[in-house]
């Protein structure tokens, strides 16, 4: 399961993402989302989890939580849009 993870604090590290996902499961990728100018955290990322239980009970218990000095918000990702050809 992709899960959107909002509101980090922007000092965090994928290291970290990934280390708190990791005590619900099995974490196959962690990612925060950076400015392609800057290189500066946006401030949100995605965890991927294979089993789906273990990514439930990461959300349930993450989400509205502090992580890192603030409270973020943990949900399941929307699955992206598929690309139409008409621009």
């Amino acid at each position: 399961m992709n899960i959107f993870v909002a509101k980090l604090n922007f000092k965090t590290r994928k290291e970290e993402l990934e280390a708190a996902f990791a005590k619900f499961g099995q974490v196959t990728s962690a990612k925060i989302v950076r400015d392609k100018e800057t290189g500066r955290s946006k401030g949100y990322g995605f965890v991927e989890m294979p089993n789906d239980d273990e990514a439930n009970n990461a959300i349930a218990a993450l989400n509205e939580k502090e992580f890192e000095g603030k409270v973020i918000a943990v949900k399941p990702a929307n699955p992206k849009p598929a690309a139409s050809g008409n621009y």
